[in-house]
């Protein structure tokens, strides 16, 4: 199969613009260091993404109706956040939640 020399710098042109983003941070940061309130904003970041990710995966969206929630998903959530909280790890929380809708989807 014979190559163009489109198609070869088409991939390489797109090779270099998916990388560039994701590594030139890494080495500006490592000699360069960031400012302090950007290093507090950060450690905030993992949990607002974990929220929003349990809350979009608790409710329903339909353009012009209010969010409906999914009450088996909430049902769930109560044990496995026992859990987590309890016990502080993270396999346990995961192993919870997945028995836990399992035996509800069993019963309901």
């Amino acid at each position: 199969m014979a190559v163009n020399k489109f198609i070869l710098t088409a991939i390489l042109l797109g090779f270099i613009v998916s990388w560039v983003p994701r590594i030139l941070p890494f080495v500006l940061v490592k000699y360069k260091g960031l400012p302090d309130i950007v290093v507090r904003f950060l450690h905030y970041l993992p949990v607002s993404i974990l929220f929003a990710l349990v809350l979009s995966s608790l409710t329903t969206e339909k353009i012009g109706h209010l969010p409906q929630f999914r009450w088996m998903e909430i049902l769930a959530m109560v044990p496995t956040v026992i859990v987590a909280f309890k016990s502080k790890n993270l396999l346990y929380a995961v192993i919870v939640g997945i028995v836990s809708m399992a035996l509800i989807r069993l019963v309901f």
